[in-house]
């Protein structure tokens, strides 16, 4: 059975960027600090106990939630101006580590995290400016897909909002030139 992903629709493709519209999704956040590497480890572990059954429901414990794709973590800062910053460095050392949630659970229905670090969000419909690409998601070529992304948007004329945020949709053990990852960053529909 495919792995769940969150819904959006292709606005624009161009070689391996596109533009997006994201459909309304919930997601699982947890802040985690450390290096890019160490933050998606702790991150996805502490996601991976809430989603395999440390949470509530009706007073009910233990209940499972599906794996979706992909895992999304992107710097947490107070101190990063959102409408400039150009890498994904935590100047800090705070990463927000996310997963999204099956579409068949609504806010009400979802099971309650046991754990008091992990927040639930209610995301709008978003827009993303994306670029895709294969292979290991080191914070080295995540800086550089990061620029490529920040000049095509340029040439779009788009105005980045936000902080970027790297997704990856396969598990580590897949083969790199298998990997699929994504650099994302919020912009503004006209």
């Amino acid at each position: 059975m495919a792995t769940e992903q969150p819904e959006y629709e292709v606005l624009k493709q161009q070689d391996d960027f596109e533009l997006r519209r994201y459909a309304p999704m919930i997601v699982a956040e947890v802040t985690v600090s450390g290096s890019m590497e160490q933050a998606s480890s702790r991150g996805f572990r502490v996601l991976a106990d809430y989603i395999f059954g440390n949470n509530r429901v009706d007073g009910a414990t233990n209940t499972e939630i599906a794996m979706t794709a992909p895992v999304t973590m992107a710097p947490r800062s107070e101190t990063i101006d959102m409408t400039t910053a150009t890498t994904m460095e935590a100047d800090d050392g705070r990463w927000r580590v996310q997963f999204v949630m099956p579409s068949e659970y609504s806010m009400a229905t979802l099971p309650k995290p046991n754990n008091p670090d992990i927040e639930i969000l209610d995301y709008d419909e978003r827009y993303y400016a994306v670029v895709r690409f294969s292979g290991l998601a080191g914070s080295k070529k995540v800086a550089s897909k990061t620029a490529e992304l920040r000049t095509w948007m340029e040439q779009q004329g788009l105005e980045p909002r936000g902080v970027p945020e790297l997704s990856r949709y396969d598990p580590p053990w897949t083969l790199p030139f298998f990997r699929r990852n994504e650099v994302k960053l919020i912009y503004r529909a006209e």
